[in-house]
């Protein structure tokens, strides 16, 4: 039964739910308590020592059902007593061998047996791409000696007494075969379906988000749950830092001063803690064509991080800049991004102009607490770029850092500025993919909230 836990575990891993070490011991624990007999007390245990949130609840009962769902095997029925082949002779290859003796007699329970040690042989359970299925499930059938039982069906039609048998062994062979590929598509359906998922994210992440031709709207749906689920990632990392108290270092000072009270004996122990500011945010996001899927997915990771973001500030622009936070905040951010365009999209993109529009009416936003992040390729279309606000931003923030969709082998390139604006940035770097961009905003989060 240990076996079957670590493969519960395992599968509920491949589902999306997180399980430690630790939290296996537990379960293991807890397995030990309640053992396997009442199914109800069983499942609600496991569910109350693993699931962690309600959407890890819905995917363990999903795993739950699948993983222990012991379906009767669909067999032929044995022979009515007395009937034609009852008192038909076996040969000895038939009597010697368990699989054809559960088949004969239609006993479902040992063939399942039978089967789920076969598949643990096998090696079924490390499935992992949906082209593996018909090579494991020959693998388990050789295992429970499928070979064996074609043979003595073989044997068995040599003799007109023996045709009945070895046409009910043949019947079980074929429902045998049935059953064996439905259990391979359930090993398939726990351990392998969350594989090809995984695959198709790590392809989207490294996607670039500047791809001619656009991206499309399956992948743009996919991507943007990629995208929350790595922000997600990021804040509880950076949340559990930030909450966690420098615990076992004694502050002398403060303990002896309130031990005063106590004629100097140390009643009221102080240990040593530190408080660590969430980072403000201040995004300034191009929404030109060139640049605006880059710009919506920034964005989504951005207000994905409202646990470990203090204050996020966001703007865009093509001409004019506008905030949008507060569209951000009463839409979802594909609507919010359309709203956007609708509003200062399709313009001649100045990246000069954007500049004086934010110094002018949201520079008090600024202090040397708070990191800029500006998005966009920096092509201003041979207009002035205002260096001269760009570096009166550099003076006020904390940091500046700016995401180009673009390979630095453009930059300086016809009507791009951005060899000059990286000046006045501490870092800039090309972003044009959902890795990078985690990258980028974990660097951020890693500034401000240490390890």
């Amino acid at each position: 039964m240990q076996h079957t836990l670590q493969d519960f575990l395992r599968a509920l891993r491949a589902a999306d739910v997180r399980v430690s070490p630790a939290e296996a011991i537990d379960a293991a624990r807890t397995v030990e308590t309640v053992g396997y007999a009442d199914r109800e007390l069983f499942k609600d245990a496991l569910c109350a020592t693993l699931a962690k949130s309600q959407a890890e609840v819905a995917a363990f009962d999903r795993t739950f059902e699948t993983f222990f769902a012991r379906q009767a095997l669909d067999l032929p029925p044995p022979p009515p007593e007395g009937g034609e082949a009852d008192g038909a002779p076996q040969p000895a290859e038939a009597a010697e061998s368990p699989l054809a003796q559960a088949l004969l007699e239609g006993d479902a329970a040992a063939v399942q047996q039978q089967m789920e040690e076969a598949a643990r042989r096998a090696g079924v359970a490390e499935i992992r791409l949906s082209t593996q299925r018909s090579r494991l499930t020959r693998r388990m059938l050789d295992e429970m000696g499928l070979a064996e039982i074609e043979k003595i069906i073989a044997n068995a039609r040599r003799f007109p007494e023996q045709q009945g048998l070895a046409d009910r062994l043949d019947a079980g062979r074929r429902a045998l075969m049935a059953e064996a590929q439905k259990y391979v598509e359930r090993q398939h359906e726990l351990y392998a379906a969350g594989s090809g998922r995984q695959l198709r994210e790590e392809m989207l992440a490294r996607k670039a988000l500047n791809a001619e031709g656009g991206i499309d709207p399956a992948d743009l749906a996919i991507m943007q749950q990629l995208v929350r689920k790595m922000a997600k990632r990021l804040a509880d990392r950076y949340s559990r830092r930030r909450h966690r108290a420098r615990r076992g270092h004694l502050d002398v000072r403060k303990t002896l001063r309130r031990s005063m009270g106590y004629g100097g004996v140390p009643f009221d122990i102080v240990w040593k803690s530190h408080k660590v500011d969430k980072p403000s945010i201040v995004a300034i996001c191009d929404v030109s064509k060139s640049v605006a899927a880059a710009a919506q997915f920034l964005l989504t990771f951005l207000y994905s991080l409202s646990e470990v973001v203090e204050r996020l500030d966001a703007f865009a622009f093509s001409g004019r800049l506008i905030p949008v936070g507060e569209i951000l905040d009463d839409h979802a951010v594909e609507q919010a991004i359309l709203k956007v365009l609708q509003t200062i999209g399709f313009q001649q993109t100045d990246y000069g102009r954007a500049l004086e529009d934010f110094c002018d009416q949201h520079l008090d936003r600024l202090d040397r607490h708070t990191t800029v992040i500006f998005l966009g390729d920096g092509r201003s279309n041979f207009a002035d770029p205002r260096l001269d606000l760009m570096n009166l931003i550099h003076q006020r923030s904390r940091a500046v850092i700016w995401l180009n969709p673009e390979p630095e082998s453009y930059w300086g390139q016809g009507d791009s500025v951005m060899d000059r604006y990286a000046r006045y940035c501490h870092v800039a770097k090309t972003c044009n993919t959902l890795e990078g961009l985690e990258r980028v905003i974990e660097d951020v989060l890693r500034t401000y909230i240490p390890h």
